[in-house]
């Protein structure tokens, strides 16, 4: 996979999934990932008229962990652990998928009653080889219990991991960070990298922001190897993670594993239907054709 040291900027795939626009911003040719994290989708925004709603069936993980941080919007959670939760702006779904979990992502009836605005970011966490074949989980974490604080003219919220003086609740894998930062006034903030190998992403929602003497322009994601020098205006909003990479990683579809057999078996599991059920959802994705 390509690991890019230098800083490389990348433009996200403006896609559909199931009816919702969304930006593919990670895996892209010239970043497969950024650290640990091997997958980002920007959902939105978007506004989805009375009556519709985001409806995600069940479909199967392995070796990865999806991280939910919204903006707008809600989404109810419920996957083959018997886990059923609805999630708000400012709160976290981490599910962890270890050796298989499936799950499915909806809007809850009261969105549906309204046109209902959603916006927001998944990204996928790959689990280190130790903890990639492990017991699937999945924490729900409220806004009220993530560390918040201001610096430099913003405030930032710890998503996950360690930072500075601050650590998140979710129970994470491998050395990493997500924080969401919005710009009350002009500021900047240099962020030194934790260890010779860490990667920094730092992906735009809105605002004006430069990266050293380097306008990063919107919806455009920074990866790199290299101490950030973050300067912003007013308004900015902007989202900063990384970590210690854990190598190359195979993806497929919706799995991802340090050896293709675990993918392979995680394939024909899921076609044979010998993933455990989402209670309360009988809904299916199957594995999509190769052509």
């Amino acid at each position: 996979m390509t690991t890019p040291t230098d800083p490389t900027i990348i433009r996200p795939r403006e896609q559909d999934l199931m009816g919702l626009p969304i930006r593919r911003v990670l895996p892209q040719s010239a970043a497969r990932q950024c650290g640990p994290f091997v997958f980002l989708d920007h959902m939105g925004p978007h506004t989805l008229p009375a009556g519709q709603g985001v409806d995600v069936p069940p479909h199967p993980h392995i070796g990865l962990a999806t991280v939910t941080w919204l903006f707008s919007g809600k989404l109810v959670h419920k996957d083959s652990l018997g886990s059923h939760q609805t999630i708000a702006p400012g709160d976290l779904n981490w599910m962890t998928a270890g050796n298989g979990i499936a799950h499915s992502e909806r809007s809850p009836e009261s969105e549906r009653q309204i046109d209902s605005p959603i916006e927001g970011l998944q990204f996928w966490v790959a689990q280190p080889e130790s903890t990639e074949s492990g017991t699937p989980r999945f924490e729900h974490v409220a806004a009220k219990d993530l560390p918040h604080w201001q610096q430099a003219g913003a405030d930032w919220t710890l998503v996950a991991g360690e930072w500075q003086t601050h650590r998140a609740p979710a129970e994470v894998d491998s050395p990493l960070v997500l924080l969401d930062a919005r710009g009350q006034k002009a500021g900047q903030i240099e962020m030194e990298q934790p260890s010779k190998t860490w990667q920094w992403g730092l992906y735009v929602l809105k605002g004006e922001l430069s990266v050293g003497q380097q306008r990063l322009d919107t919806h455009h994601l920074l990866v790199t190897g290299g101490t950030l020098l973050i300067r912003w205006e007013p308004g900015a909003h902007f989202v900063v993670f990384g970590g210690e990479p854990l190598g190359p990683r195979r993806m497929d579809w919706n799995f991802v594993a340090t050896d293709s057999a675990l993918i392979d078996d995680a394939r024909q599991r899921w076609q044979n239907h010998k993933f455990d059920p989402v209670p309360g959802d009988d809904g299916y994705v199957p594995y999509p054709s190769k052509k």
